[in-house]
């Protein structure tokens, strides 16, 4: 993936003589796949060109990175998730949400649709993996307490990343973490048919599910503003063009060229932020209450403290 990342960061630096672009550098969640469709096509689009921006797209090599990364200065901008970003400030890293790229909840709670949990209150006595400690237990815990039950009603295990393996193997009753634009794919894949509880109608209140982060001490407003419309332009793009949008997407590397990728694109592009720079302060105050409440943080952060609005800040 590094390789196709690398050959698209170059084909923009020849797009435009170097002095007319600012860099930024974009550190990814994780691998390429369908959830950064916006920031691969405005490569292709050539709308970081045209913003007079030369955008280096860098992927981790540990999903825990990105954040401390953006902390630390050594990139401009990384993907995270509002939840990690509350915990990520109580843990003191000087990080703000200055866009979003997934505007909905992807997590989600999955069981076998023909297995013995038909609702939430069927995982009494059960078993439920997870893949982070933190906030998906405290996730998995609101939902419990939305059926009238206790975290102990329920055994919980760390299985990791092994999400699907760990469903269909029998080893857990459901699964807290999973992404349902991609584990309900998976499981067809594998023959299984899967089913979700969705956490925003459990108990949990609705967050942005991918966002991008940056330390306020060091980040250019102005050039994060270009961006973000940059990738509002491609968001139209593809909320208009879905087909020509996958195939132009797909083609940029051989390993999106599966039948994974390719289900998951359809379950993903409804989902993306058409106005990534938008702020809802009453869904960050929230959440941030939620955690507090639930004792996963002492609580107490202001909006401003977690995510502000670059658009206000930058240069008309």
């Amino acid at each position: 993936m590094k390789r196709v990342i690398t050959t698209l960061a170059v084909t923009a630096t020849l797009a435009l003589p170097a002095s007319a672009q600012d860099r930024l550098s974009v550190m990814l969640d994780w691998f390429v796949n369908p959830d950064h469709a916006p920031i691969i096509l405005a490569q292709e689009l050539g709308y970081f060109d045209a913003a007079g921006l030369e955008v280096e797209i860098v992927t981790p090599s540990d999903p825990n990175d990105p954040p401390r990364m953006a902390a630390a200065g050594r990139v401009d901008l990384a993907i995270s998730y509002q939840p990690q970003l509350h915990l990520s400030r109580h843990n003191d890293l000087p990080l703000r949400r200055v866009g979003t790229l997934i505007s909905t909840p992807l997590t989600c709670l999955v069981v076998l649709a023909d297995g013995p949990v038909q609702t939430m209150a069927d995982l009494n006595g059960g078993r439920v993996g997870f893949a982070v400690a933190g906030v998906q237990e405290v996730m998995l815990d609101a939902m419990l307490a939305h059926h009238g039950m206790a975290p102990g009603d329920v055994e919980q295990i760390n299985i990791g990343w092994s999400i699907s393996p760990a469903l269909m193997s029998g080893q857990v009753d459901g699964v807290i973490g999973a992404f349902r634009n991609f584990e309900l794919n998976q499981l067809q894949i594998e023959g299984s048919e899967g089913r979700c509880f969705y956490p925003e109608a459990e108990g949990v209140p609705s967050y942005d599910e991918l966002i991008y982060v940056a330390n306020p001490e060091h980040m250019d407003t102005d050039a994060i503003a270009r961006f973000l419309d940059a990738t509002e332009r491609t968001t139209g793009f593809i909320l208009n063009n879905p087909d020509e949008a996958w195939e132009m997407f797909a083609a940029t590397a051989s390993e999106l060229q599966t039948e994974l990728n390719t289900r998951a694109w359809a379950d993903t592009w409804p989902r993306f932020a058409t106005r990534p720079a938008a702020l809802d302060a009453g869904r960050y105050a929230r959440f941030e209450a939620f955690l507090a409440e639930r004792g996963a943080t002492s609580g107490g952060l202001s909006v401003d403290a977690l995510a502000i609005d670059v658009t206000a800040q930058a240069t008309p």
